[in-house]
């Protein structure tokens, strides 16, 4: 069985793509992090943080982007322009996955979640 991150990733792969956008890299690594899903959205270039829970115990999975790391996620992605020498417009999204009750999600798009 997949790990439950593994699991979100990949329903969130086929939700965004539902949504027309286009996954250009999934688990971006560099010396510093790891961006899960790096995608375009027309000329957008969007970095997509997704955080998947099967409960609320430790509140809701978008709860779990906090200022450190969106900090992380801001570097990450400045890092990823630059490699790519890219300067179109930019933004963050978090999806945030709830795995309910008899195999049924629950799927949050935070679009522009934070800014540069």
């Amino acid at each position: 069985m997949k790990a439950l991150g593994t699991k979100g990733e990949d329903l969130a792969v086929t939700f965004l793509k539902k949504k027309g956008y286009k996954i250009i890299a999934r688990n971006y690594k560099t010396f510093i992090g790891e961006i899960d899903i790096i995608a375009k959205d027309g000329n957008t270039t969007v970095f997509i943080e997704v955080k998947t829970r099967k409960n609320d115990f430790f509140g809701y999975p978008f709860e779990a982007v906090n200022n450190k790391k969106r900090q992380k996620l801001k570097n990450l992605a400045l890092l990823y322009l630059k490699n790519k020498g890219q300067e179109s417009p930019a933004r963050f999204d978090v999806l945030s996955i709830f795995y309910m009750a008899h195999g049924k999600e629950a799927i949050e798009h935070i679009k522009d979640a934070f800014e540069f």
